[in-house]
């Protein structure tokens, strides 16, 4: 594997974008505390070296999410699909047990099984499961633990065909897994993607909300992989005539404008029941339709919810947890809208031109030609 990392890009907000609510520290979904996020990013190869299937070519990659760090731990979890031409792993234990044991995974399409067990295996190398309790006693080695892996498809840039994750990479996501800042755009399981048929990826943000029930971070990490360009916009204003050129270069095919997926990783500090966090969940496409996407039926449009709050709410007896009322919700409702806005804009202004397989190559997003179009229309 070789891995080639350009210069850290000015985020949406650093181009003066002004967007609402304040974030956390990092303005990432590292400001929840305990979560951990972590990648491999695999670049193989030049353009030329790519002859089909299994060549030495590669531009795809693993993003891990630890909701609590490296440490055993369940969650309660919600999700929401708002179009279902997607895989996300483990959700029927999540719909009825409520709970996430483990990490998350983002990635390709074809990789989705090389990391689901994968992370498998690593939870029980490392502890990092609930074992079968048997009359009161523990028995190692057994339970039953279904890790989320979600995917995009990144056939264009990337020999997604030629399954160039391997174990070892996804082992590197989960061990190099970090508090703290987070890089976004061409990294990780984002690093062959395109989004608004510009350069996409890996993007994230966070917000710090007060509500009648305290104060609590809401925070979004997404795999940018979707939109059409006809359809983008920026603060309400078209891109379609104010962004020229930079129009992707496919020699291989072009898909249905619009046709890519998104998988969006919601976390808090809130101390959200799982109805409550797949009514997070429902809220992200309005973040989506902010920027013109979410109409397509050829995209994945899959979302999942995680609170760090109730450590210890997973056990076989009875136990006491914490609930945040109904009603106190609605700011981290707004909130969740506004992080899943930031972050797909911090995918796209992070993201830098990539060219792939057979020549194919996404442009990023123009900084200059963005802020000129927003400042023409009073926005900045």
């Amino acid at each position: 594997m070789a891995e080639k990392m350009a210069e850290t890009k000015k985020r949406a907000r650093e181009l003066g974008i002004p967007l609402k609510g304040t974030t956390g520290q990092h303005n990432a979904i590292t400001d929840v505390a305990g979560v951990e996020v972590g990648f491999s990013t695999v670049i193989i190869g030049e353009p030329e070296d790519y002859t089909g299937s299994g060549s030495p070519f590669a531009r795809t990659g693993v993003t891990a999410i630890l909701p609590r760090g490296k440490q055993r731990s369940a969650v309660f979890v919600g999700r929401h699909d708002l179009n279902g031409n997607g895989e996300m792993t483990g959700t029927h234990w999540m719909d009825d047990s409520g709970f996430l044991h483990g990490p998350i995974l983002l990635t390709n399409t074809n990789s989705v099984g090389i990391c689901r067990d994968t992370a498998a295996g690593w939870m029980l190398e490392n502890n990092f499961y609930y074992p079968l309790v048997v009359d009161g006693r523990p028995i190692d080695g057994t339970g039953y633990f279904y890790p989320a892996v979600g995917e995009t498809w990144d056939g264009i840039l990337n020999d997604t065909n030629g399954f160039h994750v391997t174990a070892e990479h996804v082992r590197e996501a989960l061990d190099g897994a970090a508090s703290g800042a987070v890089r976004e755009g061409n990294v990780g399981g984002g690093t062959g993607m395109q989004c608004h048929m510009f350069k996409g990826g890996t993007g994230t943000s966070s917000r710090l909300v007060d509500t009648d029930a305290g104060s609590f971070t809401v925070a979004a990490l997404v795999q940018a992989n979707h939109g059409f360009r006809e359809h983008f916009e920026v603060l309400g204003i078209p891109m379609k005539n104010e962004i020229k050129d930079c129009r992707p270069i496919l020699n291989t095919f072009a898909p249905k404008p619009g046709t890519g997926s998104i998988i969006v990783v919601l976390a808090t500090d809130a101390p959200a029941l799982p109805w409550q966090l797949s009514k997070m969940c429902r809220r992200v496409p309005i973040g989506i339709g902010k920027l013109g996407a979410g109409y397509e039926n050829g995209s994945g449009d899959i979302f999942l919810a995680f609170s760090t709050a109730n450590e210890n709410a997973y056990t076989t007896a009875q136990t006491t947890i914490s609930l945040i009322g109904d009603d106190a919700m609605d700011p981290i409702y707004k909130a969740t809208a506004e992080v899943v806005e930031e972050s797909i804009l911090n995918a796209l202004c992070a993201a830098e031109d990539m060219v792939g397989r057979e020549f194919n190559k996404y442009f990023a997003l123009p900084h200059d030609q963005l802020v000129d179009a927003l400042r023409k229309h009073g926005k900045i």
